[in-house]
């Protein structure tokens, strides 16, 4: 619903026309809508993180900057603390991002179909948003285009893998890229543990000082309700977010939740390999459906389906199953994101595709 008249004679211009990030949710029996974990998280872990909360006092502010966090984020990933900075989720981070480096008479390079909180965050500002669409049948990103916008642009977003296509970029056009912009680089990994082979970006952190790498608790970790992100950048980068930043942004529950989950990794990660698995699993019966699936190294698939709108909201109401519906996004004509579920979700899912696109006949 859009604003009212008198709402839009009072904000700023850019808000007057911005879409809402709507995911669409509604209350269902499966929700395979929003890429979150639905496997249960290791028992280990989960009693590590029930510890951790009942031991977290309310009566007093989170450290500002969450520097426990920090530092264990640090050791993680071998930097210092000085070269990470949290957030409350990656989507503030992004904001904060846009907010410190883009603005009125600048330029942020979008690779659409991608995130769209980017485009949405971007106008929001005030920048000009310069998007370069990736090649239609394999959403690669157009890199000739790309790095030549590059040139010009004060920031430049890119996802590995990429949501909602799945797809990986290698680090060799991370490094074109960082090279070819004069502003700042942000590679979004918030799906980086579901590709292993793919290699971090963060790799290139020494030798790009452009460069900033996001990464999020809510996926492989299973800690989207926390909502706990995090860049790694040069520290005169995490400067930047430490002076633009709202203060108390994560709380004492999500930053010892996190710090838990951290420490723990290891019983997470190793998780992940049954969600890769089942994604296998996931696609080939889709694909068995006689419907285009696309290769995805994240932990969602994006499938196209024969009036794809109409079908997810069979899926809704007929047999109580969310997923995403793509289908009014430039470039996903008839496009709908399946979130990678517990075998027994994908199978709900396959059953009810079956019946839909495939109907018993009539016996009359």
């Amino acid at each position: 619903m859009g604003l009212s008249e008198r709402a839009r004679a009072l904000v700023r211009p850019e808000v007057a026309d911005l879409e809402p990030y709507d995911p669409g949710f509604v209350e269902c029996r499966v929700n395979l809508s929003a890429n979150e974990s639905t496997w249960p998280r290791p028992p280990a872990l989960e009693r590590a993180v029930r510890e951790a909360l009942a031991a977290t006092p309310l009566n007093r502010y989170p450290d500002p900057m969450a520097n426990g966090l920090r530092d264990a984020l640090a050791a993680w990933h071998g930097v210092d603390r000085s070269q990470v900075v949290v957030g409350n989720g990656g989507d503030e981070l992004i904001f904060d991002l846009l907010l410190a480096f883009g603005g009125a008479g600048r330029t942020v390079l979008d690779m659409p179909p991608t995130f769209s909180v980017y485009d949405i965050y971007g106008r929001l500002v005030g920048s000009t948003v310069v998007a370069v669409p990736r090649d239609p049948e394999t959403f690669e990103p157009a890199w000739d285009e790309v790095l030549a916008a590059a040139r010009t642009a004060d920031v430049a977003v890119l996802t590995t893998p990429n949501n909602p296509t799945g797809n990986t970029v290698a680090p060799d056009r991370v490094e074109a890229l960082c090279e070819a912009c004069p502003g700042v680089v942000l590679v979004d990994e918030a799906y980086g543990e579901f590709a292993p082979s793919m290699g971090s970006a963060a790799a290139l952190l020494d030798r790009h000082p452009n460069l900033c790498v996001l990464h999020t608790l809510s996926k492989a970790f299973a800690m989207a309700g926390a909502r706990v992100g995090y860049i790694l950048a040069s520290p005169e980068l995490v400067d930047v977010f430490a002076a633009v930043r709202q203060p108390y942004t994560v709380n004492v529950l999500s930053q010892a939740a996190a710090t838990a989950v951290v420490e723990g990794r290891d019983l997470a990660l190793a998780a992940v390999a049954d969600v890769v698995a089942e994604r296998t699993r996931l696609t080939g019966g889709l694909r068995a459906l006689g419907l285009r699936v696309w290769d995805s190294e994240a932990n969602f698939v994006l499938v196209r389906v024969p009036d794809a709108h109409a079908v997810r909201q069979r899926l809704a109401r007929d047999f109580s199953i969310l997923v995403r519906d793509l289908s009014f996004a430039p470039g996903l004509r008839d496009c709908l994101r399946v979130t990678v579920g517990t075998p027994e979700e994908d199978d709900a899912v396959l059953d009810a595709l079956r019946r839909i696109l495939r109907p018993v006949p009539s016996s009359s």
